[in-house]
């Protein structure tokens, strides 16, 4: 028998209790509502649970050889019911085991998350952060020798140079800036982009 099942017995016990509203036999328990699927000697068991929870909430005598052979309702019976008696108590216990383990499931995911981000994500990061840095500075060294071979270009020519030749070197010089700008703001973004994800993680 389930326990949710023996929580509605106890209930029942207790609501017919209030209804002889004097001492009767535990047999009419029985009968009412065990027999014949269960024993005289479980409605008793039934009976003594009750007074473990609370004294208070029924009354008996014994005889005829058995420790419980009648029983009456008694004051606390009543508002025990109307707060939902052995039932809410059983589910109220349920509930509370369920969140229990909700609960413990939320802090364990918790705490996988904390160690993968701490053992794996961090270092991850690190070697990344390692390689963009080396390759924006591969770029800057580009440019500096990009510069160094445009200069010494023009200062190996003769001392008088064309508009034109003039010209065309300054809009070599202005072709490899810009690409090398835009080598270096992708750089950036991608540096951002890496930031903002691990602090978000």
């Amino acid at each position: 028998m389930s326990e949710f099942f023996k929580a509605e017995l106890k209930d029942k016990f207790l609501r017919y209790a209030l209804f002889r509203d004097d001492f009767f036999e535990v047999d009419y328990l029985y009968n009412e509502f065990l027999h014949p699927n269960y024993s005289l000697s479980f409605a008793q068991q039934l009976i003594l649970e009750i007074q473990t929870y609370d004294p208070d909430l029924i009354d008996t005598m014994s005889g005829n050889g058995a420790k419980v052979f009648m029983l009456s309702a008694k004051a606390a019976t009543q508002e025990f019911l109307d707060q939902g008696g052995f039932t809410q108590l059983f589910i109220q216990e349920e509930e509370k085991w369920d969140n229990f383990i909700d609960h413990l499931g939320v802090v364990r995911n918790t705490d996988k998350r904390k160690t993968i981000g701490v053992t794996t994500t961090k270092p991850k990061y690190k070697k990344e952060k390692l390689l963009l840095y080396g390759l924006f500075s591969a770029v800057v060294i580009s440019f500096v020798f990009t510069l160094y071979s445009i200069a010494t270009k023009l200062m190996q020519r003769e001392n008088y140079i064309s508009v034109t030749d003039f010209a065309k070197s300054v809009n070599e010089l202005k072709i490899e800036n810009r690409r090398l700008e835009e080598q270096v703001l992708q750089l950036q973004a991608v540096l951002q982009l890496k930031d903002s994800t691990a602090a978000g993680l």
